[in-house]
Parts: structure tokens; sequence; C-alpha cells
């Protein structure tokens, strides 16, 4: 399969409906797609009803995007470290209600290291989802060591990894992270890092090296699907329908080196 996440631009309040948005998606030719959960970016309320919308197009749901404005605040001992701890179940509890297999988290920064409140709290997120049968998956930033911690205390079945590609390049080049972490890869984020952000291009439109990150990913034994997290910034000139045919090109041809 080959998806994309669904808030990839095109007006801060998203101007293009999603239930519309979804059907453009379906028309470029992806199979599926990564949902965006929460009220943030512009997204406003009632986003749970994206996931009738994208079924209804024919759409795949790959998993949900948890919310990241408190994503530093994991370990605090306050009302903000308890906010985030409530909205992560929460997503346990949305994704078991809609049916949704896996939930991308971000962890902390490496500036705000993962103490021992940090972890219980992912503790009883994880028995959650273990309970629930859904699966977290923890996406490399710029927290290379808060991810080192957590995968490795954590070796539940319900626990892994989201492998994001420019994140990598932009954050720990030098560290193999599919190597490392490849066993428990759960999710996707393939994107290039070159234009006006350094992020959220399209794939051999930035610096990253595609030939060599799909192989590595085919080496992991990684069954998901080929996802693109995209963003319009760079493609202003294009339209919505003319942008995701082209990232689905580009997306087909990244899917066939990682199958070939």
């Amino acid at each position: 399969m080959i998806g994309i996440y669904d808030c990839f631009g095109y007006g801060t309040g998203y101007e293009v409906s999603f239930e519309e948005r979804y059907k453009l998606i379906k028309n470029a030719g992806f199979d599926c797609v990564m949902l965006w959960w929460s009220d943030k970016f512009g997204r406003g309320m009632g986003y749970q009803k994206d996931v009738r919308f994208a079924r209804k197009a024919g759409l795949h749901i790959e998993n949900i995007h948890t919310p990241v404005h408190e994503q530093n605040c994991l370990s605090l001992d306050n009302l903000d470290g308890d906010s985030v701890f409530q909205s992560y179940l929460q997503c346990v509890k949305d994704c078991f209600e809609y049916n949704i297999p896996t939930m991308v988290i971000h962890l902390p920064n490496d500036e705000s290291p993962i103490n021992n409140l940090g972890i219980k709290r992912l503790e009883k997120i994880i028995s959650e989802a273990e309970k629930l049968d859904v699966k977290i998956a923890f996406e490399n930033l710029c927290n290379i060591q808060n991810l080192e911690l957590v995968l490795g205390v954590f070796h539940s079945k319900n626990a892994g990894f989201c492998y994001d590609s420019c994140h990598h390049m932009n954050y720990a080049p030098k560290d193999d992270l599919l190597k490392r972490y490849g066993k428990r890869l759960m999710a996707l984020h393939l994107q290039d890092n070159g234009g006006k952000h350094n992020q959220h291009q399209l794939p051999f439109d930035g610096n990253i090296d595609w030939v060599n990150i799909m192989k590595a990913i085919a080496l992991t034994g990684y069954q998901g699907a080929t996802t693109l997290e995209p963003m319009n910034w760079d493609y202003e000139n294009l339209s919505i329908q003319q942008f995701l045919n082209l990232a689905y090109q580009k997306a087909k041809k990244i899917d066939e080196m990682r199958m070939a």
C-alpha cells in the first residue's frame, strides 16, 4: 500500500474540506492515509468524523498522529504533564473505538529527559494499548536519547518505532536508526529535507539518498505501507490535485525501490 498524511497544507484552515480531500487523495492513486488527531494546526473540532470520510472514499487508515504541542511535558509533575498523559491515553482508546491499528507519538526532545514519572506514564499508556491491541510507534526527532531509553525499557509487541527519513538526516545522520530499531518498525514518515523549511519535501527534491533508505527499510522486514509526510510549502504553484498526483508518482517510485 501507498499512503500520505492528510494535513499536507492548502490553507491554514483547510479550505478544501477533509471529505473532499480524501476523495482527491484516492483519485491520485493512494491506498491509505495517516490522520492528524487533534484540533490544533487549524484543524478544529470534530476531526474524529474524518475517519468515516476517509473510509467512505475507499482509503485504509494506516495510523493517527497524536498531538505534539505538549510533547516535552511528559515527565513534568504538574497539570501540563498530566494533560499530555491523559491525551495519549485517550488516543489509545480512540484507536480502539475507531478501529485504527497504530498511533504515532513524539517523545520529548532530549533537552527534556524522560524521568521515572515519564516512564511510569508510558508504562500505563502501553499497558492500555496492550489491552486494546493498539500499536504505539515512537517517532525519531531530536530525541534520540529519549527514544533509546523508551525502546530499551519497553519490549512490548505493542511498542515500536516510527521512522522519519527527514528527521533522521537532520538530527541524527550518523545513527543507523533502521538497523537499530528496524525489527520494531511500525510506521513510516517519508519526506525529503530540502526547501524553505528543510523538511517535508517530496522525495527526490532534497538531499536524501532514497536508494539506500528504501533498501534499509526493506531489510527490516517491515510489511506496512510506504507513506509520505509532505507539506505543500514549496509547491504552492500546484493545485491540490496536481500536488497529490506528483506526490503519488514519487511515492510509487520509492515503493518500487523498497520492493526491488
